[in-house]
């Protein structure tokens, strides 16, 4: 049985629009692991050390790291919302639906770390889902309580961990992560067998960070984006409002001095880095999305939320085909050229794909309901086989 769309309240593009810029922010950092086996391995590619790689890195990691899957998170959480609202206006249970999509998500997520990227997060989001699943009936007093308990304790682990333990003692020495990390970019650069071994390796490590850092603060935005989703508040941003200019001026002095001492603290590989980060990273990412709805609700720059809302309107789709594109160029599946592009090269990859995704995903989304990975998870979701084309 095929069912026929059925009409529903207008789309929030707003919502469609952040979710486009956050799958560039996830690109550009997600293309750097998929290049090298360096920066999993929290070292260096000697080959790549002039002064322009570490200025590209170094802008990465004070602009990017660490703040676009907060956004793509809090986004999920407010989508919940609307899903709730679509099993309603079907009459149907609510419930059924949201586990079957959860189970749907973390099943793509499964294939999606072993055939295309071992970096994945949409396993970690259907497990983290189903505790949104579970408050979803609490107060938004009380899911917003939740999320800053939550928040609070992850920034306070980090903290004392940073003071009191020496990281030092769990990593690798310089030398054995260098050889660690040129056995990666090697695997990469392999048949299947070597690529799904890689993926598959990194799979102790991505649980450890879900469950102590992605996982957690992944559950405070899920609950401050149901809460923002119950409001509405995305749908009726007119882009003039005073708060938007006031998380501007407070977001991006904090969070960018924070990028900075997460920076020059050493990133990933020390511990106070990251707790200067964990703290000040939703203050940029907040600013960033302050400012994004300003240009799109001002006429001159309007053409953005266009441009950007059918990527994000079938964000499954690219966010999976990002991770296609990394395996044909870097591993031995296509081209192997992992190891072989500067950090420029690799951010400019990143840049020129989601270009050809944003005009793709217009022209698939004038033919057709849904992009193909939100096809499947919908026929999960509903049980019944949805409209291929679309009727508009």
């Amino acid at each position: 049985m095929v069912v026929q769309p059925t009409v529903a309240r207008a789309r929030v593009h707003d919502v469609d629009a952040l979710r486009g810029f956050a799958l560039l922010g996830i690109f550009l950092v997600n293309i750097t692991f998929m290049a090298s086996g360096y920066p999993g391995n929290l070292v260096t590619d000697p080959a790549y050390s002039s002064t322009l790689d570490d200025v590209v890195r170094g802008l990465s990691s004070v602009f990017v790291d660490m703040k676009f899957y907060l956004l793509f998170s809090f986004l999920f959480g407010y989508s919940f919302t609307l899903q709730m609202e679509a099993a309603a206006r079907a009459g149907a249970d609510f419930a059924p639906r949201m586990l079957r999509r959860t189970a749907g998500l973390f099943a793509l997520g499964a294939l999606h770390i072993v055939l295309l990227y071992g970096g994945d997060i949409l396993t970690t989001y259907a497990v983290v889902c189903l505790i949104l699943f579970w408050m979803r009936a609490v107060s938004d007093r009380t899911a917003i309580r939740v999320a800053a308990a939550v928040y609070g304790v992850v920034l306070l682990s980090t903290l004392v961990s940073g003071l009191f333990l020496d990281s030092s003692a769990f990593l690798p020495s310089g030398a054995e992560a260098l050889t660690a990390a040129e056995q990666s970019t090697q695997a990469l650069r392999g048949d299947w067998g070597d690529v799904i071994g890689e993926h598959v390796g990194g799979l102790t490590l991505m649980a450890v960070q879900a469950v102590s850092l992605q996982g957690p603060t992944a559950l405070a935005m899920f609950l401050l984006g149901m809460v923002a989703g119950r409001r509405r508040l995305l749908a009726r941003v007119r882009g003039d409002e005073p708060v938007l200019r006031r998380i501007q001026w407070i977001g991006f002095p904090v969070g960018i001095a924070g990028g900075v001492l997460y920076t020059i603290g050493g990133g990933n590989g020390d511990t106070l880095a990251v707790t200067a980060s964990v703290a000040t990273a939703p203050l940029l990412t907040a600013a960033y999305v302050a400012t994004l709805l300003r240009m799109m609700h001002n006429p001159r720059t309007a053409y953005l939320r266009a441009a950007l809302a059918p990527a994000g309107r079938i964000a499954l789709t690219n966010y999976l085909g990002q991770s296609l594109v990394g395996l044909l160029v870097f591993t031995g599946v296509g081209l192997g050229a992992a190891g072989s592009f500067s950090p420029l090269a690799t951010a400019g990859l990143a840049v020129l794909v989601f270009v050809v995704e944003l005009t793709v995903s217009a022209w698939w989304l004038r033919r057709h309901q849904y992009g193909p990975a939100e096809w499947v998870l919908r026929w999960i979701t509903t049980l019944q086989r949805p409209a291929w084309r679309s009727t508009s």
